[in-house]
């Protein structure tokens, strides 16, 4: 084999190379039944804007420590289903990376889904977010969405936790009791 034969097949695999994630960078992790076919009559319902951050400064600004994400919808209702309408995640130009819910989806009573974007995808940047749009069909305990952030490169390891901030809401004058009777 020659020389050149060994640095064309390396170039051409190089070449190929493309700086896309794999499908992994996508998870959705829980379990969420879609909603198809069904005509919803929300009566309550959040549109939230929740910080998350693919990358935070590290005393200057040409230093960055890559994080992990982990956007979750915690369902904190004990006996009724809320319908996750949009999960939506924003660079820090405000531009759409990544639309995660195509229809709506229904998370269970005291259940959890999750949106994990990996520590090697910087697309979101610095001022990353996320919009999450959440409704339900009954008046229901609003669920508790939050972003997680995390990174363990060499022995440093850094988290914190970013809360989702109301910028909309739908509310029905009927709420549920204050403390559940019949859990």
């Amino acid at each position: 084999m020659s020389r050149n034969f060994v640095w064309l097949v390396i170039a051409l695999c190089l070449g190929a190379c493309t700086n896309t994630l794999p499908a992994a960078s996508q998870a959705v992790v829980g379990n969420a039944r879609p909603i198809t076919a069904r005509n919803l009559q929300i009566v309550a319902g959040q549109t939230l804007y929740v910080p998350a951050y693919s990358e935070i400064f590290s005393g200057v600004a040409d230093q960055t420590i890559q994080m992990g994400v982990t956007l979750t919808i915690h369902n904190t209702d004990l006996a009724k289903p809320i319908i996750v309408k949009t999960v939506r995640y924003y660079n820090t130009d405000g531009q759409l990376i990544r639309d995660y819910v195509e229809e709506a989806v229904e998370v269970a009573p005291l259940a959890t889904i999750g949106f994990i974007i990996p520590e090697n995808d910087l697309s979101g940047g610095w001022g990353a977010n996320f919009i999450v749009e959440w409704g339900a069909e009954e008046a229901v305990y609003e669920p508790i969405v939050e972003a997680i952030m995390v990174s363990t490169k060499g022995a440093q390891g850094i988290s914190f936790i970013s809360q989702g901030r109301i910028l909309t809401e739908t509310i029905t004058t009927e709420l549920p009791p204050a403390t559940p009777t019949n859990p």
